[in-house]
């Protein structure tokens, strides 16, 4: 996001680093690193640690996808992150735009018609959608339950299951 922010684009810049490393420069951490590793769902394996956040999950099932960013969104406001990629493009910022959110985790889950305030962090435009409409699109992009998107990306962010990548991280 703060590369395409000031202009440039991300993926010339992993470009740009493969070819720093193939020369024997040593680029840490480089772009093929931070894919391999999965660095997006790091902090959901020290959730249930002293230094993590319950409310940090990650989502490889359209099942656990749809119950568990309820009960989030219904808590705090999230960052919701796909898998693939680091340009920002399918990385959501996301509040109630009620305002409604319980006191405690676990407390509430947001219906499906519950508005939310989207930004996508790739060039932070902002749509307007209702919880169903997100999951929706986020499971299987562009349909007649998903409403309008603006979003250059397709959504179907769990397409092919965790094998081929298929994944959402949920943080506050």
């Amino acid at each position: 996001g703060q590369i395409k922010a000031d202009g440039g684009s991300q993926e010339k810049f992993d470009d740009g680093m493969r070819e720093i490393r193939k020369l024997g420069i040593q680029v840490w951490p480089s772009p093929d690193v931070m894919e391999f590793m999965g660095a997006k769902d790091a902090l959901c394996k020290v959730a249930n640690l002293n230094i993590g956040l319950e409310d940090t999950l990650a989502y490889y099932t359209v099942q656990d996808f749809a119950a568990g960013f309820k009960k989030t969104m219904a808590f705090q406001p999230r960052v919701i992150k796909q898998n693939r990629g680091s340009a920002g493009e399918g990385i959501w910022i996301i509040k109630l735009k009620s305002g409604n959110y319980c006191k405690t985790f676990g407390e509430r889950s947001c219906s499906d018609d519950e508005v939310l305030d989207l930004m996508e962090a790739n060039d932070n435009h902002s749509e307007e959608h209702t919880v169903g409409e997100f999951i929706e699109f986020c499971v299987n992009g562009r349909t007649g339950k998903s409403g309008t998107w603006t979003s250059k990306g397709t959504g179907k962010y769990l397409e092919g299951g965790k094998e081929a990548g298929g994944q959402l991280v949920d943080q506050r």
